[in-house]
């Protein structure tokens, strides 16, 4: 069993190496150590459960690192999170205090909230007191340090109760797949929130003895609601990364921006993309566009990547092998079950045993070889009225590898059969491109799972607009409440005999 804490293990051959650098502040290994363990003396004081609400930078990683060492239960609060989500998360979660940049924001959320000090480490200030009106709270599994939560398909976000074990044996397997690569330099994009970029950005790197660039979201543009392409891309030519973490969307941007002539950073190694399906048409546009890009696969409740491709073993269309803590096994209905870094539980639930076999929802195959194919989610499945079982997002793919397409989204419960909805990849992409498309990606169906109408969405999905999860994933039951008199429509005309 591991003993030895994470900040044990994150050293550098060089001392004087660059752990973390947000454009403003850089922190040598040596001066790490340092600054984790006084910070988290002085966290001391902020009680056991903290909210952590800032940006991404040196100040983030430094307080969630003394928060990790400390084994106090630090609760990651997204700035993307509506005040009604954050509100929930910090009662749901039973939080004692708010480690933030934004203390005006969060006094105006929180007015009972007291300020405990400003730390000499990261300059985030404690505001204490936000647990002080509460009798009982949530009970947590023994052992959680960690409540992350999810996006989700409702507006009020489920805690994932992780341990230190668990998300330690997660960044030593990435450190040990990537070795090979010999990664230096990674540049994180997404929000440090995001356990994926918290745990592949930041602790395998540093066990690496990497260098972590962590710009805030002014410098990279990463706004969900108004992603800034320039400067996002003005970010990796900066910086010129080795290797970077991507959601299908920011990679969708990064092949049309070369597509139009920005030149690849001849420095990138590896680029890390999951949090949703990925078509396999964008996966062979990137790779021929020079952008080295691996499939991935993970969730919160298996304390993030469970399977990734690698240069060594990559097979594209599949989301790689297991990593090394890991094991991941189909049932005789096609659903993924995974055990080795799984959660104790949802926060106030039943708890369950950290590392237990967890059903993932995900349906899924497992080749001869070991590499693993994401077939779509297993609530998600629909039944026409003709008595098929379809995955939505078997369709979805399909329609998404056509270049015309950028967001397609399957319905047909109860119905004769499928219709989807679309968002253009383009403005210039006009309807006969669209129905072009859909036939295109008919060819590639059985007949009972294509497409037989499709209408165009009177707005593209988003985050702000709440028809997006932050990973890209689209928000089904919320497209279907908006929409359903268009859905409806689909079906007062005959199919075409062209897609049916």
């Amino acid at each position: 069993m591991e003993t030895k804490s994470l900040l044990w293990h994150i050293r550098s051959t060089d001392a004087a190496r660059i752990a973390l650098d947000d454009g403003e502040r850089q922190v040598t290994y040596s001066q790490l150590r340092t600054l984790v363990e006084s910070e988290l003396r002085w966290l001391l004081r902020g009680g056991e459960r903290i909210g952590l609400l800032a940006e991404n930078g040196c100040s983030w990683a430094i307080a969630d690192l003394a928060l990790h060492e400390g084994r106090l239960i630090n609760v990651p609060l997204p700035a993307y999170f509506t005040a009604q989500q954050l509100q929930h998360a910090v009662s749901d979660a039973g939080v004692d205090s708010i480690l933030t940049d934004r203390p005006l924001y969060v006094s105006d959320l929180w007015p009972h909230l007291e300020s405990a000090g400003v730390s000499k480490m990261t300059g985030l200030t404690l505001l204490t007191g936000a647990s002080r009106s509460r009798t009982r709270r949530a009970i947590l599994p023994a052992g959680t340090i960690k409540v992350t939560y999810t996006s989700g398909s409702t507006a009020d976000p489920k805690g994932v109760c992780l341990s230190a074990n668990a998300l330690e044996s997660v960044a030593r397997s990435l450190a040990t797949v990537s070795a090979p690569l010999q990664i230096k330099r990674h540049l994180c994009l997404l929000p440090l929130p995001t356990l994926l970029e918290n745990v592949a950005g930041i602790y395998a790197p540093l066990l690496s003895g990497a260098t972590c660039f962590i710009p805030p979201s002014n410098v990279t543009g990463m706004h969900y609601s108004a992603l800034d392409a320039s400067r996002l891309l003005g970010s990796i030519s900066s910086v010129r990364p080795e290797s970077l973490i991507l959601v299908p969307e920011l990679l969708r941007l990064l092949v049309h921006a070369a597509s139009q002539g920005w030149q690849v950073p001849r420095s990138l190694k590896f680029i890390a993309v999951g949090g949703a399906a990925v078509s396999q048409s964008l996966l062979e546009q990137a790779l021929a566009l020079g952008l080295p890009v691996f499939q991935g696969y993970g969730l919160s409740e298996c304390s993030s990547v469970v399977c990734l491709n690698t240069p060594t073993e990559n097979r594209l269309g599949s989301v790689g092998k297991a990593l090394p803590h890991a094991r991941i096994r189909a049932d005789s209905e096609g659903q993924l079950w995974v055990s080795g870094a799984t959660m104790g539980g949802y926060l106030g639930q039943d708890p369950l045993a950290f590392g237990a076999e967890l059903a993932t929802g995900d349906l899924g195959e497992i080749d001869t070889d070991g590499f693993v194919y994401i077939k779509g989610r297993l609530r998600n499945v629909f039944i026409t009225s003709v008595g098929r079982n379809l995955s939505p997002e078997w369709i979805e793919r399909e329609l998404t590898q056509e270049p015309s397409i950028r967001h397609a989204i399957a319905f047909g419960e109860a119905r004769p059969y499928p219709v989807a909805l679309i968002s253009k990849a383009r403005a210039d992409v006009d309807d006969d491109a669209i129905d072009k498309a859909v036939a295109r990606a008919n060819t590639r169906l059985p007949d009972y799972a294509r497409v037989a109408r499709w209408a165009l969405l009177p707005e593209s999905p988003t985050l702000i607009n709440g028809m997006l999860t932050p990973n890209g994933r689209p928000r089904r039951e919320r497209i279907l409440d908006r929409y359903t008199s268009l859905i409806d429509e689909l079906y007062e005309a005959p199919p075409s005999t062209e897609s049916a």
